[in-house]
């Protein structure tokens, strides 16, 4: 270890020996004051018996005569006892006159106060009620006490202690002693975990409930369905593939729409929910994945909720990339695969080729003998549907879908987006249960009730059943894409659960602790180090805003990194400029425009508002941009090395070195440096160069000659002197 590594660790050991001692000092005069306040209760408690019994002891009965009390010497009695006898050689003292007994109440009357001069009626003191409830207790107690009260205490995950002396009915102080005691000195409002919250409860008698925040998620998953409740239901299928391989157009040809002819760039950007109704009047729903290597979420989550899934490989293309991943998918959900081999219209087509290349991904179709089923189509002339939608009902039957639709809905989003006029919408498949307006239900960190339900082709519903996708109006939030839905019973249980999960991902986002490993540490200084590319994005729906921060955050190198500030679904608003403006960021807007006083306000303040529609355009400016911030990159070519075999005076103050050129040549106005024992001492260009006296523009290797550096002439004979070229490239990501 260095120097300065053995003096911080040194320095670092004192200072953990002098927090130790401290906390032993702070513990021990925690236990002296615990200690003396104990010392200090017991007095007060000794002198308070004390005083009950001088106030509960009876009056002596008074003389049978007036009440006075004659002294002996006045008396005629034979009891000697009675009698003053006079000791000799002293002088007999007189008797002393005794106190009154009777009708004296000067004793309790106290002191002499305003009310009580004035008091007509000169009535005597009477006993306090506290006087006469501890003297009952005290009789109580001689009697024979009661046994102690045994509670069953209700504890969270955390409490503090005065709440949990107050549930227990015992008095603070005592709780904060027996903690004393116990090697955890604690404050009153200080909390406690429910292990520590146990001890004190076993200390003082009482049992323990624990609880936890958590449990307002019981009872969210309903209880699973009997049989008899249990009927058929609509397969849902989800289209997988490679980028324009097809899928949509598929869709369209099968739903008899045209859905591509809406999209940017004729590529799906997101998660779309379609129900079809074959010729023999069977419903089948399909959900339609994009292709692009953005929407890996996008896919995974329609491959977990889908009972089968196409893959669509288009005949010329083969099996790309993403075609790989959606057999990854596929496989992780365990669910049926059908592959649709597309674009059998063109000319020299080869559905062959395609079987046998899934060979390779442990793909094996039925006519290679395998038990996935293959069908060839085309979706541009609808060849092969009919083919395609019995093999789908096949494998539908013989999974028997069914599902139990009297019971309280569940279901998954499968994607939200924030709507200018309406609000908060999202598109939910309902798994089991029916959905039904003025249903109150919860969505991931967002609750709500719903207020409209339309399907796919805009029509208003009552209600949906199990395997239908419906958008929902009426949520207080944006969810997020793939969140489960539950039904509930009121909204004060669905605002409950929403604030748990709420502040559970709040503390999972902002309470993560630092890193414990030291290669995290150096990982940790190596990204503050990196510049960062500050980027807002807004998108249309929540799951293309996932994917586009997703999909950034993966370009940059060791020195630049992309930061995603913001990234939410809706228009672009006056608040996501101005987090642009303080950060320096560009807004970037898939699909969405800016608002009339948002564009106001970035025009004001500089900020670059970008839109885009097609995700590739998206990535290639953001990569541009985040290489124009680095600046172009220097690249270093040595170009010739001499040694220096002598010095000579060259004017009055400077230096000339003869060379000898070992390596390249040697140029004038070339960038040089001057190594002594391999350090480098000087870097500068040559001001000079000179071969005998005549001034040369260069000199190759074997040749002598004489130069002189500018603004230096620290030379000696046995440097090296090495000229170099410098040539700036633009940084590519």
């Amino acid at each position: 270890m260095s120097p300065a590594e053995l003096a911080a660790m040194y320095q670092r050991q004192a200072e953990e020996e002098r927090l130790r001692l401290l906390e032993e000092v702070r513990i021990r005069e925690e236990q002296e004051r615990a200690q003396r306040e104990e010392e200090e209760r017991r007095r007060i408690e000794e002198k308070r018996h004390r005083e009950e019994e001088l106030a509960t002891r009876p009056d002596p009965q008074p003389a049978a005569d007036d009440g006075l009390v004659i002294p002996g010497d006045a008396i005629e009695d034979d009891d000697d006892s009675m009698r003053v006898r006079a000791i000799p050689g002293r002088k007999p003292e007189a008797p002393k006159p005794s106190r009154l007994k009777l009708g004296d109440d000067r004793r309790k009357s106290g002191k002499l106060t305003v009310t009580r001069a004035l008091d007509e009626d000169g009535n005597t003191r009477m006993r306090s009620l506290a006087a006469l409830r501890r003297a009952r207790e005290k009789e109580r107690g001689r009697l024979g006490s009661q046994p102690k009260q045994v509670r069953d205490v209700t504890v969270p995950d955390t409490i503090t202690v005065q709440e949990l002396a107050n549930r227990m009915a015992e008095r603070t102080n005592n709780v904060v002693r027996l903690l004393a005691r116990l090697g955890v000195p604690t404050a009153a409002h200080e909390e406690i975990d429910q292990d520590t919250a146990e001890l004190v409860l076993t200390e003082f008698g009482h049992n323990i409930v624990r609880v936890s925040a958590s449990d307002v998620e019981k009872g969210m998953v309903g209880e699973a369905d009997v049989e008899e409740d249990m009927v058929p239901r609509p397969p849902v299928v989800t289209i997988m593939g490679h980028v324009d391989h097809g899928k949509t157009s598929l869709l369209d040809a099968l739903r008899g729409s045209n859905v591509v002819k809406g999209e940017a760039g004729g590529i799906t950007q997101q998660i779309g929910a379609y129900q079809v109704t074959t010729k023999d009047k069977q419903k089948i729903t399909f959900l339609d994945t994009p292709g692009h290597e953005a929407f890996t979420q996008m896919r995974a989550r329609g491959a977990s909720v889908t009972d089968i899934v196409v893959l669509v490989v288009a005949w010329d293309d083969g099996i790309m990339p993403q075609t790989i991943e959606a057999i990854q998918h596929t496989k992780a959900a365990g669910v049926p695969m059908i592959v649709a081999i597309n674009k059998m219209d063109k000319a020299g087509a080869d559905a062959s080729r395609i079987r046998t290349d899934l060979l390779q991904h442990d793909v094996q179709v039925e006519d290679m003998g395998g038990d996935v089923m293959s069908v060839e189509i085309s979706a541009v002339k609808k060849t092969g549907l009919d083919d395609l939608l019995e093999k789908i009902l096949l494998l539908a039957e013989i999974q028997e879908l069914k599902a139990n639709p009297t019971r309280a809905a569940e279901g998954t989003v499968i994607e939200a987006r924030l709507d200018k006029g309406k609000g908060p919408l999202a598109t939910v498949l309902v798994r089991r249960g029916t959905l039904k307006r003025g249903d109150i239900f919860v969505m991931g960190q967002e609750w709500g009730r719903v207020r409209a339900l339309t399907d796919d082709k805009g029509a208003q519903l009552k209600e949906a059943g199990p395997s239908m996708a419906v958008e929902v109006l009426g949520l207080n939030g944006v969810p997020q894409a793939g969140d489960p839905v539950t039904v509930v019973e009121n909204e004060a249980r669905a605002r409950e659960v929403a604030e748990y999960r709420t502040g559970l991902a709040t503390a999972q986002r902002t309470g993560a602790n630092g890193p414990a490993r030291l290669e995290d540490m150096f990982s940790v200084l190596r990204a503050k180090k990196a510049q960062e590319y500050p980027l807002v994005i807004k998108a249309d729906t929540q799951g293309s805003a996932e994917a586009i921060a997703g999909a950034v955050s993966k370009i940059g190198s060791d020195q630049i990194r992309a930061r995603v500030l913001l990234s939410g679904s809706g228009g672009i608003t006056e608040s996501d400029v101005t987090l642009a403006k303080a950060s320096g960021a560009p807004v970037i807007g898939f699909n969405v425009r800016a608002n009339a006083k948002a564009r106001e306000i970035a025009q004001r303040d500089g900020v670059a508002l970008k839109y885009y529609d097609v995700i590739y355009d998206l990535i290639e400016d953001v990569k541009a941009g985040m290489a124009g911030q680095l600046g172009p990159e220097a690249f270093e070519t040595v170009v010739g090395r001499a040694q220096v075999l002598e010095v000579f005076q060259a004017g009055k103050t400077g230096k000339a070195a003869g060379l000898r050129v070992l390596e390249g040549y040697i140029k004038k106005a070339l960038r040089a440096r001057v190594m002594r024992d391999d350090v480098i001492i000087y870097t500068g260009s040559i001001a000079s160069l000179r071969r005998f006296k005549d001034d040369v523009p260069e000199v190759k290797a074997g040749l002598e000659c004489g130069i002189t550096l500018a603004d230096s002439s620290d030379v000696k004979a046995g440097d090296i002197v090495e000229t170099y070229e410098v040539e700036m490239k633009e940084r590519t990501l």
